[in-house]
């Protein structure tokens, strides 16, 4: 058993912090940025809250984060009561935000300057897959802290990957957003050319996802975007945000990303629709309206 400090109880933290709790047996403090939200999570789990990231943190093994984005993650890292402000000697700091690379390797230097770990571990698998404790997570940093994390880490993963050095972990979850973007886009054009043509989407469906078109995102998504549902899962908001650090990305490395930045603009045209918190899937909705 571990000490272990969480900081963040949004949609995905709420069930991973959960999980370090009740499957991986740690003693855990969590902190929210909506006190009343910590408290809650505790009424329900146990452990403790902390009124500040700092206090959470102070003597974890190890701390967690899962915030919105580069800001917040700076806030609760490097800000006023900041978890590194009162990190001990050796404690190893794990941030599950999907953030840009660049906050990545910042967060590394400052904790290695401390005499402390840190691993960017971005997950996918949506709010489903941290609620059953199986999302995929994509770590950054030096292999000896990432057999050191990685125990703790199982608590909430069905799978967990050391892709290379602090960064690595972030830029693995562009390229799966890249690759999402595509898919989901080829389903809904798919989906909305098989209604046009007046067949049975379920029928069609049956058929080739045993081929070479199935994908995970017709799998468990075709139902609800046949029948015109857009409440499960991912939000546009949030996957706009991640494709602006895909997006940003590119532009620093010099990829083309052709495909990605015009579906980009598609969420932008759901937004627009007043779709900001339907799921990814409901780029079919831009192309029936």
């Amino acid at each position: 058993m571990a000490k272990v400090a969480f900081i963040g109880l949004g949609v995905m933290g709420y069930p991973m912090a959960a999980h370090l709790k009740n499957k991986g047996g740690h003693d855990v403090t969590v902190y929210n940025r909506t006190a009343a939200k910590a408290e809650a999570w505790v009424k329900q789990h146990g452990g403790r809250s902390a009124p500040t990231p700092a206090e959470a943190a102070a003597d974890a093994d190890f701390v967690f984060t899962c915030v919105g984005n580069d800001d917040d993650l700076r806030s609760v890292t490097t800000g006023a009561n900041g978890v590194l402000s009162s990190m001990k000697s050796g404690a190893i700091l794990i941030d599950n935000t999907t953030a840009s690379a660049e906050v990545a390797r910042e967060l590394e230097a400052v904790a290695r300057a401390k005499g402390l770990g840190f691993i960017d571990a971005p997950v996918s698998g949506g709010q489903a897959g941290a609620e059953n404790g199986v999302l995929t997570v994509m770590c950054g940093g030096d292999e000896a802290t990432f057999e050191k994390a990685r125990p703790v880490i199982d608590a909430y993963a069905r799978m967990v990957g050391l892709m290379g050095p602090a960064g690595a972990g972030q830029l693995t979850k562009m390229v799966n957003q890249i690759c999402i973007a595509g898919l989901v886009q080829g389903l809904a054009e798919g989906i909305h050319f098989g209604k046009r043509a007046g067949l049975d989407i379920e029928k069609v469906v049956e058929v080739i996802s045993k081929g070479a078109a199935g994908s995970w995102q017709m799998e468990n998504r075709h139902k609800t975007m046949n029948q015109g549902k857009y409440d499960f899962g991912f939000a546009i908001d949030w996957m706009r945000k991640d494709l602006d650090i895909v997006l940003t990305e590119a532009r620093r490395n010099g990829a083309k990303l052709p495909v990605t930045a015009l579906v980009d603009q598609f969420y932008g045209d759901v937004q627009a629709m007043g779709g900001n918190r339907w799921d990814t899937s409901s780029l079919l909705a831009r192309l029936e309206k």
